[in-house]
């Protein structure tokens, strides 16, 4: 299954936009066992990270889930996000949710997220959200790839990962410029420290 984020108020499942154009919107998706929450502040702490970056971005949010990371993004500016959800139910809501809030700056990819990343131009993408389905190697495999490919100089990673989790492989010149923990995630924002550096 692919990563999930959003929360659960009232037995069904939904996700709240916290800034930006569609800030307060709340958008409701499939509930499904592998859909994991974030918290609200979270994302408010990952988009604060980002306010500098994010406008006018081109985004990949890679095992969307609920889309909450992708939307917010869409809400706060960014010019494209590539949504990539295998199951074809939460696809399919991100979809709609694109739809109601007439935007034109997403595309759901209903596709495995690690198959399709073989044929994405990735150096095309500045932010890259990776909240791969915990306990099974992905976010590894997903950085062997990234190693292989042609990357955005500027490009930032998001990731998130299990907390008591061992040290995060990261492609070489990444480094981690921020992070931190809520209950049992740990969320980190890395940057090519080289290109920061010039």
């Amino acid at each position: 299954m692919s990563g999930r984020r959003g929360g659960k108020q009232g037995g069904s499942r939904k996700l709240r936009v916290i800034g930006g154009e569609w800030r307060g919107r709340v958008l409701t998706f499939p509930d499904h066992p592998g859909i994991r929450p974030t918290p609200d502040r979270v994302r408010e702490t990952l988009f604060n990270w980002l306010q500098p970056t994010i406008h006018g971005a081109r985004c990949l949010d890679l095992f969307a889930g609920s889309g909450a990371l992708g939307l917010e993004a869409l809400s706060r500016g960014a010019a494209h996000v590539d949504f990539v959800e295998r199951d074809r139910k939460s696809g399919q809501a991100i979809q709609e949710h694109l739809k109601l809030l007439k935007s034109d700056r997403g595309i759901v990819h209903l596709r495995d997220g690690l198959r399709l990343l073989d044929q994405l131009e990735l150096s095309d993408y500045q932010l890259i959200f990776l909240d791969p389905p915990f306990g099974k190697g992905l976010l590894q495999q997903v950085v062997a790839r990234l190693e292989k490919s042609e990357l955005h100089p500027a490009l930032q990673l998001y990731i998130e990962v299990e907390r008591d989790m061992g040290e995060v492989s990261l492609p070489q010149r990444w480094q981690v410029v921020r992070s931190g923990e809520a209950g049992q995630v740990r969320y980190l924002l890395a940057e090519n420290v080289e290109s920061s550096a010039s």
